[in-house]
């Protein structure tokens, strides 16, 4: 991702956050890409019940107002918001904050309690630390060991 990507993508948390928690919702990831005509933003957002086609709707409408008012030098945009859908990619710290408490599944480097492949509930991302229930197990796993990790449902 280019520098001028990571700015965008950065100013436009700030602007997202206060508008996501008045609606309730959790802003998870915002991916910004160049695309014919312009720039495609790709914004997902979670809530405790489920994002709604309204709840993108609703913060799409507010979202798009707000960049339009604050970021209209970056030329013409698509945005894109939709849920993290039923096998969403954990690719970075924060999404294993967002997702504590939900079903996942982990594939590691080196294997851990003999095994490379886990399924279980993410308890707790802290420290550079996963902790994972397997079953009646608490498994402890290094974040640099994930080779990959996504929602399980």
């Amino acid at each position: 991702m280019d520098q001028r990507s990571k700015k965008v993508i950065a100013e436009i948390e700030i602007l997202a956050q206060p508008l996501m928690a008045s609606e309730g919702v959790t802003l998870i990831d915002i991916e910004c890409r160049r695309e014919s005509p312009g720039r495609t933003l790709r914004v997902i957002i979670d809530k405790h019940d489920g994002v709604t086609l309204d709840d993108c709707t609703e913060i799409g409408n507010q979202l798009g107002d707000l960049l339009d008012a604050k970021l209209n030098v970056y030329g013409p945009y698509n945005m894109e918001i939709s849920s993290p859908g039923l096998n969403f990619r954990l690719t970075k710290p924060r999404h294993f904050l967002c997702f504590e408490g939900r079903q996942v599944a982990i594939r590691l480097d080196s294997a851990v309690g003999g095994k490379e492949d886990l399924k279980g509930t993410l308890m707790e991302f802290s420290d550079g630390m996963v902790t994972l229930a397997v079953g009646q197990e608490i498994v402890a796993i290094a974040y640099e060991n994930i080779v990959t990790a996504h929602l399980n449902y």
